[in-house]
């Protein structure tokens, strides 16, 4: 994968994530208490799921930061290498998942 691909396929995958973001709003949106419209266990399923949503918002967010990092380190010619040991990043590891900072052997330690 050339750093172009890469970049390419970052910033999209960027741009999903704000998609998804965007289509999660109401899931996120706090659970009112409505006693007369609303039965307890319909409340709690509710709120398990806002739960879930923002859940999945952190991984979001997480795999935000992720891509923010990559894109930078394509910024100053670093990206393709283990930021722990130093050594190039296999090209199907890179291939997978643009946004990984470390090798494998270094990733499982």
């Amino acid at each position: 994968m050339t750093e172009d691909e890469a970049r390419e396929k970052l910033l999209a995958r960027r741009a999903e994530l704000a998609e998804e973001d965007r289509l999660s709003t109401e899931a996120r949106a706090p659970v009112t208490l409505q006693q007369d419209s609303v039965g307890r266990l319909s409340r709690i399923d509710a709120m398990q799921q806002q739960q879930m949503a923002l859940a999945a918002e952190s991984r979001r967010q997480s795999e935000r930061s992720r891509i923010a990092a990559a894109l930078h380190r394509l910024d100053q010619g670093e990206w393709g290498y283990c930021l722990t040991c130093g050594e190039e990043i296999a090209a199907r590891r890179l291939e997978h998942d643009p946004s990984v900072a470390e090798c494998v052997e270094c990733a499982g330690k």
